[in-house]
């Protein structure tokens, strides 16, 4: 242990020096979850111009600047809002260019909606003649966006898709009967959102003579609503006496979702058309594509189950379509698949990542849907499909090909003959290419590095270092920290499982440690990974806790087979897992068995309070926004691992910690934010009236206003400190 003596000696303070070094500071709640002390700096906003040798950042909400990729030079400035006379812009939080970078669409007063939504002031810059204008003065605007010959611009405003010609200044209405909670023209509804991943529904065709767009008829999706108060994050002042309600439609599992449809509007003539899918009952359209070919749009179509993907390719002229791909699943389709299907340059080709083999890999398949050739193999996963380099026929991809704890960016030529691991430190790595393929930045970090983000040429050669954090790495060595240990064990099922141990400071084998488990758990997630995070785990080692993580079956980057077995059962296994991890630690000779805790947040909230009820192992447990019932929980997601609850009670009952109170043992501490849009609150109120039923006792704090992320002035470190003197006191 280092430490110093201090001496008052003339009114000044000497540190004494023990054994030649100085104590180091450890970490406290503060530093996490206030001045966020660790957080490591890394390299934002870089958006690759045309010409692949130049980027574009935002800087200080002023200014855009060019920059070059290969020396960092400053070699321009598009705009710079100070310069602008009654700038009606003061401050830019984020801008595209059109497709010849001639004028900047950028956005400000940006107001959100949901994880990825928002409405904002949209203004629009000519570079050249330096003047900037409002893109529509009806109101705030959405998902706002170019056509690709930069002539004019599509946007979204209560629920009904605009045009604006920018050489006329006219603007018009594309769809006419958009109404909130019940018709959206071009931005999905909150499931969509949510489980798909994405906030644009509409998408201009490479000719700019057409936009396509996905109508969403949730009339009949049922709603919820849950109160909020005046509170202080985000205040609601008008609520001060009576709180109000917020109402929007939410399909749960096994209800009934919006009815979806794909048209087209023909800019010249006016005119939308439909395009034809096929049968439109009980299906989800996550995405529409043009093909490089004028007229010929690509839409994906996915069945209910989501174990089945059709790629149609319609023709925007008489709105028939015919089915070019498909791919079954056993079990499921996973929503990453959805922008890994790529049309290529040229026209003939494109791209599709899926688990054809056990594994997720790339194949090629010619726009007639047959399949060339796979380009990838073996017994690892392609996490990331980044892009195809048509001149020198590369395709770029991210695996866990070396370990499923790491990540790296591989190269590979589209005969095979030719492929070079562009990354070759071992870790996490992820790489963003300038179009072109030109240059890539590299974002690499371990367990001992904080993020290193590097420029390179795109044999992977390391031109610069764009930031190194220096700074931090500093920081670091000021704060005893304890490391992170790597580990793996067999279950009594005959699977190996990997994990992670942070043990507490000034460790000693000699005696006997209490343990907090922290988990996700959930389909393809990973948190036992070889990358950068100082977290809760270092101050609770500071206080005595050994601290551990263990990804269960389930989660990813370790072949289908792995990841899938828990279809039809979600929690059974992963839980089981966790509960063969407790043990496992508990023979450990310098842990106490008798003291083992766990926590988690979402998915993890519901493993902790459904192991609660399954083993006696655990004397604690923490559910932070827990899901208790799936059967409260959205359709898209808790089908594709569930079927309907009306096909699988079974699947839905039998793993729900709502069911299970009656075998509940150990502390349970139950947090919940009251305005979560997401896991709702109503999953922690009818646990509790379960538990209060059977006669269980637990603990539980509800903080208003607050979503699924619960944050917002002094939210995060109230709830760090209070779970950790929660932990203190009971573990």
């Amino acid at each position: 242990m280092k430490r110093y003596h201090i001496l008052l000696l003339l009114g000044l303070l000497i540190p004494l020096i023990t054994n030649g070094q100085t104590q180091k500071k450890k970490v406290t709640l503060e530093d996490l979850n206030v001045n966020y002390t660790f957080y490591a700096k890394s390299v934002r906003g870089l958006t690759s111009m045309n010409d692949g040798v130049h980027f574009t950042t935002l800087e200080d909400g002023k200014k855009i600047q060019k920059y070059e990729y290969a020396t960092g030079n400053l070699v321009g400035t598009l705009i710079n809002l100070e310069e602008i006379e009654d700038c009606p812009v003061k401050h830019i939080e984020g801008f595209e260019l059109n497709q010849d970078e001639t004028k900047i669409l950028l956005y400000t007063n940006r107001e959100r909606i949901y994880r990825h939504s928002f409405r904002a002031d949209y203004f629009v810059y000519d570079i050249k003649r330096k003047e900037i204008a409002s893109l529509s003065d009806g109101g705030k605007q959405q998902v706002a966006s170019f056509s690709p010959n930069g002539e004019m611009v599509a946007f979204v405003r209560d629920n009904d898709l605009y045009l604006k010609k920018l050489k006329f200044g006219t603007e018009s209405a594309i769809t006419t009967d958009g109404e909130y909670n019940k018709v959206l023209n071009g931005i999905p509804d909150w499931v969509y959102e949510e489980e798909f991943g994405f906030n644009r529904a509409y998408e201009w065709s490479v000719n700019s003579e057409e936009i396509a767009f996905i109508r969403f008829d949730e009339a009949h999706v049922k709603e919820f609503d849950f109160p909020e108060y005046q509170a202080s994050f985000p205040r609601k002042q008008k609520n001060g006496l009576y709180p109000g309600q917020y109402r929007f439609k939410y399909p749960k599992a096994g209800e009934e979702n919006s009815k979806v449809s794909v048209h087209v509007f023909n800019i010249r003539n006016r005119t939308t058309k439909t395009m034809n899918v096929g049968n439109l009952d009980d299906i989800y359209i996550p995405r529409i594509r043009w093909t490089k070919e004028a007229g010929k749009l690509g839409v994906i179509k996915m069945n209910r189950h989501q174990n089945q993907l059709e790629l149609y390719i319609a023709n925007t002229a008489s709105g028939v379509s015919h089915v070019v791909f498909t791919h079954r699943n056993e079990y499921y389709i996973e929503q990453d698949v959805l922008d890994n299907l790529q049309f290529l340059p040229d026209g003939k080709h494109f791209v599709y990542v899926g688990e054809m083999d056990g594994y997720n890999h790339i194949y090629l398949y010619t726009l007639a849907g047959a399949k060339v050739k796979q380009i990838t193999s073996g017994k690892w996963d392609v996490t990331e499909f980044l892009g195809y380099d048509s001149s020198k026929k590369m395709f770029y991809y991210q695996s866990a090909e070396n370990s499923p704890l790491q990540r790296d960016v591989y190269a590979v030529r589209i005969d095979g003959k030719k492929k070079i691991r562009l990354t070759p430190k071992d870790g996490t790595n992820r790489a963003v290419f300038s179009k072109g393929f030109k240059y890539y930045i590299n974002y690499y970090s371990s367990v001992n590095t904080p993020t290193l983000v590097t420029l390179h040429a795109k044999n992977g050669k390391q031109l610069r270092v764009l930031e190194d954090n220096k700074q931090l790495k500093e920081t670091v060595n000021e704060y005893a920290l304890s490391p992170k240990e790597f580990f793996s064990f067999t279950t009594s099922e005959g699977v190996e499982l990997n994990g992670w141990m942070v043990k507490p400071l000034n460790f000693d084998p000699s005696k006997k440690y209490p343990v907090l488990m922290t988990q996700y758990s959930g389909p393809n997630s990973q948190e036992v990974l070889e990358r950068w995070g100082i977290g809760w785990e270092q101050y609770l080692a500071a206080n005595g806790y050994l601290v551990a993580c263990v990804d269960p079956r389930g989660t990813g980057a370790r072949g289908e087979a792995f990841r899938k077995c828990t279809y039809m059962k979600l929690g059974k296994f992963e839980s089981d897992d966790q509960i063969e991890a407790a043990k496992y630690l508990g023979s450990l000779d310098y842990i106490d068995g008798s003291r083992i805790g766990i926590w988690g947040w979402s998915f993890g909230g519901f493993m902790s309070s459904l192991c609660l009820s399954k083993a006696d192992v655990f004397k604690v447990g923490v559910a932070v926004a827990p899901v208790t019932n799936w059967r409260f929980y959205d359709s898209i997601y808790t089908e594709r691992y569930m079927r309907k609850p009306q096909e699988n009670g079974g699947g839905y009952d039998d793993n729900s910690p709502i069911n299970l109170v009656d075998n509940l043992q150990g502390r349970l501490f139950l947090v919940h934010g009251t305005a979560d849009d997401n896991v709702h609150f109503q999953n922690v109120m009818e646990y509790v009236d379960r538990l209060v039923q059977a006669n269980k006792q637990f603990d539980m704090f509800a903080y208003p206003n607050r979503n699924h992320s619960i944050y917002g002035g002094n939210t995060r470190l109230h709830l760090y400190t209070m779970m950790s003197e929660y932990i203190f006191r009971n573990l």
